[in-house]
């Protein structure tokens, strides 16, 4: 079941794992060695801790653009669309 599980993300492990929130890097004396990690939410927007920016993942393509990823800050994450909105 746990593989079935993997099949289903939007984005490979191997991405989620060297991706990171281009703010949250910018910052990186704020947030100590390794800033800007991400973890999938909803299977279908990457956020990150460290910033509290919330990036959509549109057609399996993660939009990492920091003025994306502000329109969504302050929204919950329980409250984001699924999936994202196409603009």
């Amino acid at each position: 079941m746990e593989d079935q599980q993997e099949n289903e993300l939007p984005i490979s492990e191997e991405l989620l794992e060297i991706l990171r929130c281009p703010k949250a890097v910018q910052e990186k004396e704020k947030y100590g060695d390794d800033p800007g990690r991400l973890r999938l939410v909803h299977n279908t927007w990457l956020v990150c801790d460290d910033s509290g920016l919330k990036y959509p993942i549109r057609d399996g393509i993660p939009v990492m653009l920091i003025d994306e990823g502000e329109k969504w800050k302050d929204t919950a994450e329980a409250d984001l669309p699924v999936p994202p909105p196409s603009r």
